[in-house]
C-alpha cells in the first residue's frame, strides 16, 4: 500500500511503494538528488520545490552543511559532483548553497509527447492496490440534510474519487444515525399520523417537519412519551411490526438523502449506507471483549476504558464510556464495532473518518482504545479527516434568520438560482435545457470548489456572490478555462498532432504552461498523501492562470507550422488536466459556456 504520512519530505516522496518506480519529472529528480545526498550523509533531505529561478530547486543543502559542519557552497559542489542529471536537468549553485536545477530541452519535449499520449496524464495507477475505507456525510435518518452535512459530503467523496483514480479499492461508509432512544418518538409520531401520510411527508423531503411535530408531542404529552419509551425497548427487543416501521423511517430518508447526493454529484448510493443500526448485534461481543483483554473499569455505575494520554484540566483520567449506567450503549461502542468490521471483515488497509473538528477527542480516544485491544493494527493507517465549518458573512455559523441550520437542498438551489443569474448577464451564453443543465455544472462547480479550495482545518466564509464568479479563484472560473481551451481546439480542427509538435518551447511563456503541465501526478499524489483536497486545486488554479498567461502572450490559431501544433498541443494538455482534475474533485467541465 503507497500511503505516506501527511506531510512528506523529498526522500519518502522519491519512493514508490514496493516497486522502487518512479515517473514524473518531480520524482525522477528527487531520486537522483536523494542519491546524491546520500553519498554525503545517508538519509538527509534534498528539499526539492518548483521554482522561479531554475524549473525547479533543492533547498537541503544547507541543513546538510551544518549537520556536517562544513561551508554550504563546498557540500553544494560536492552534491554536483555525486549528481547524475544526465539527459534529465542542468544544475547551478546559487547564493549560499541553493541548487537550481533547469529541465533540458530534449527532457522536456519528451515529457509532454508522454502526457500527450497518457490518458491518465502521468498519474500511474498503483501497482499494489490498498482497501481505503472512507466514513463520510452521515446525516440522520429523518433529519433534514443541512449545511454542517456539506463538508464531510464533499470533502468525502473527493478522497473517495482521487483513491479510486489511484487504483485503490474505495469503500464509502454512510455511517447515517439511525438507532437510538429518539426513534421510539419518531414510530409512534408515523403511528399517529398514519403510514401513508407518513410516507408521503418523508418522501417529499420534508423530514424536519416530521421531526420537529415528533419531538413537539413528545414534550408536551406525557402518555406519547410513555408510548415512545415503549416503543424503544420493542425496537431494541426485534419486535417485527416495530422493525418494520423503523425501516419504513429509514428507507424514505435513505431516499431522500440519495436525491441531495443525485443533485450536488456525489458518488453515495444507498448501498453505502451502513448505519449505527448494522452494529447492533456487536455491541455485546465489544464489551465481553474489551473485558477480557483486561481493559473495561466501572466508573459510575458505567463501563469505561481510560486509555493512556487523555485527561481533564484537573488532570483527571478521561474515559471512553462503553455501556452507561442504564445499560444502554455510547457512540464509542458503535465506533468500536464498526472499526473491528472495517479492519477484519472488509480487510481495511486504511481508514479515513471525514468527521468535523468537535468529534477529535473521541475518535482519537476510539482509536486509541482500539490499539490498545489490538483491534487496529499498526500497519492500518487511520486518520481523522478533521474540517472546519461553513461561515456565514457575519463570520459566525451559517444559518437562516431564524436561526436554524440552513438546508443543504436549499442552499444548492440558491446557488443554482445565483448561476442562472450569471448566466443570462453573459452575452451568448445557452438558453433553455442547455442553460439548465449547465447551471447546475456551474452551482454545483462553485459549492465544491469554495469548500475544496480551502485547507480542510480552516474555517471558511460561505458567498455565493464570489462562488460563481467566472473571476478570481473559484470553480466556474476553472470551468471557463476550459471551455475556451476546447473552443480553440474546435476552431483550429483536426489539423494538427503530438507527433508534428516539436516543443521547442521559444517563448517562456510556453516553457511555464509546460513545467505546470508535468505537475500534475504530483498534485494528485499529494491529496493522496495528506488528504488535502486543497492542494489539487491550487494546482489547477496556477494551471489555469499559467494558461492564461500563455494565451495572452503566444498566438495559437495564428501561428504556422510546428509552432502552431505546438502551441495546439499546449492546448489540448491544458484542457485535458482541467478537465481530469476537475473530475477528481467530483465537478463537471462543460465544453461550452
Amino acid at each position: 500500500m503507497c500511503v505516506a504520512p501527511a506531510r512528506r519530505t523529498t526522500r519518502e516522496r522519491s519512493v514508490k511503494c514496493e516497486t522502487g518506480r518512479v515517473s514524473s519529472t518531480y520524482e525522477q529528480l528527487a531520486l537522483r538528488l536523494r542519491q546524491a545526498f546520500d553519498a554525503l550523509s545517508p538519509g538527509a533531505d534534498p528539499v526539492l520545490r518548483l521554482s522561479e529561478r531554475g524549473d525547479y530547486q533543492a533547498n537541503g543543502v544547507m541543513a546538510l552543511a551544518k549537520s556536517l559542519g562544513r561551508a554550504p557552497r563546498e557540500v553544494a559542489a560536492d552534491v554536483v559532483a555525486h549528481l547524475d542529471l544526465e539527459g534529465w536537468a542542468e544544475v547551478e549553485v546559487a547564493g549560499p548553497g541553493f541548487l537550481n536545477l533547469t529541465l533540458t530541452p530534449a527532457r522536456l519535449a519528451q515529457q509532454l509527447r508522454e502526457l500527450g499520449g497518457d490518458p491518465r496524464l502521468g498519474v500511474e495507477v498503483t501497482p499494489a492496490p490498498a482497501t481505503v475505507v472512507i466514513d463520510y456525510s452521515a446525516p440522520n435518518v429523518a433529519k433534514e440534510m443541512h449545511v454542517g452535512h456539506l463538508r464531510s459530503t464533499v470533502i468525502g467523496d473527493a478522497l473517495a474519487r482521487v483513491f479510486r483514480f489511484a487504483g485503490d479499492e474505495v469503500i464509502a461508509r454512510n455511517h447515517v444515525g439511525d438507532w437510538g432512544t429518539p426513534f421510539g418518538m419518531l414510530i409512534e409520531h408515523l403511528v399517529d399520523v398514519g403510514e401513508d401520510e407518513a410516507v408521503a411527508s418523508l418522501s417529499m423531503g420534508d423530514l424536519n417537519t416530521f421531526y420537529q411535530a415528533a419531538r413537539t408531542t413528545f414534550d408536551a404529552d406525557p402518555a406519547f412519551r410513555e408510548r415512545s419509551r415503549e416503543r424503544v425497548v420493542a425496537l431494541q427487543s426485534g419486535d417485527p411490526e416495530t422493525r418494520r416501521l423503523w425501516r419504513v423511517l429509514r428507507d424514505q430518508s435513505v431516499a431522500y438523502f440519495t436525491e441531495v447526493y443525485r443533485k450536488l454529484d456525489v458518488t453515495l448510493t444507498p448501498e453505502d449506507v451502513v448505519g449505527e443500526s448494522s452494529y447492533n448485534d456487536a455491541l455485546d461481543t465489544v464489551v465481553a471483549d474489551l473485558a477480557a483483554a483486561g481493559l473495561l473499569e466501572e466508573s459510575g455505575g458505567a463501563w469505561c476504558v481510560f486509555p493512556e494520554g487523555f485527561t481533564n484540566r484537573d488532570g483527571e483520567r478521561l474515559p471512553l464510556i462503553i455501556k452507561k449506567r442504564d445499560d444502554g450503549y455510547g457512540y464509542a461502542a458503535t465506533d468500536l464495532a464498526a472499526l473491528r468490521d472495517r479492519v477484519d471483515h472488509l480487510g481495511a488497509d486504511a481508514l479515513f473518518y471525514v468527521v468535523g473538528a468537535p468529534q477529535a477527542q473521541h475518535l482519537e480516544m476510539v482509536f486509541a482504545v482500539a490499539r490498545l485491544a489490538h483491534w487496529l493494527p499498526e500497519s492500518v493507517r487511520c486518520e481523522h479527516v478533521v474540517f472546519g465549518n461553513v461561515l456565514g458573512p457575519d463570520h459566525k455559523m451559517l444559518r437562516t434568520r431564524s436561526g436554524e441550520s440552513v438546508r443543504l437542498v436549499a442552499l444548492i438551489d440558491e446557488a443554482v438560482q445565483r448561476a442562472t443569474d450569471a448566466l443570462a448577464a453573459r452575452a451568448g451564453s445557452p438558453e433553455g435545457p442547455e442553460r439548465a443543465t449547465l447551471a447546475l455544472q456551474i452551482a454545483r462547480a462553485a459549492v465544491k470548489y469554495a469548500d475544496l479550495s480551502t485547507e480542510r482545518s480552516r474555517d471558511y466564509v460561505f458567498d455565493l456572490d464570489r462562488m460563481v464568479s467566472f473571476e478570481g479563484d473559484t470553480g466556474p472560473y476553472l470551468q471557463y478555462a476550459h471551455a475556451r481551451q476546447r473552443s480553440i481546439l474546435r476552431r483550429a480542427g483536426a489539423q494538427w498532432s503530438y507527433d508534428a509538435a516539436p516543443f521547442a518551447l521559444e517563448d517562456p511563456a510556453e516553457r511555464h504552461l509546460a513545467l505546470g503541465l508535468l505537475g500534475f501526478a504530483d498534485a494528485t499524489a499529494a491529496v493522496r498523501d495528506s488528504l488535502q483536497p486543497h492542494r489539487l486545486c491550487t494546482y489547477l488554479f496556477d494551471l489555469a492562470q499559467r494558461f492564461t498567461a500563455f494565451y495572452e502572450a503566444c498566438p495559437v490559431l495564428s501561428a504556422e507550422g510546428a509552432r502552431r501544433d505546438e502551441r495546439l498541443a499546449l492546448c489540448d494538455l491544458s484542457a485535458r488536466t482541467l478537465a481530469l482534475g476537475l473530475s477528481l474533485l467530483g465537478i463537471e467541465a462543460p465544453e461550452r459556456m
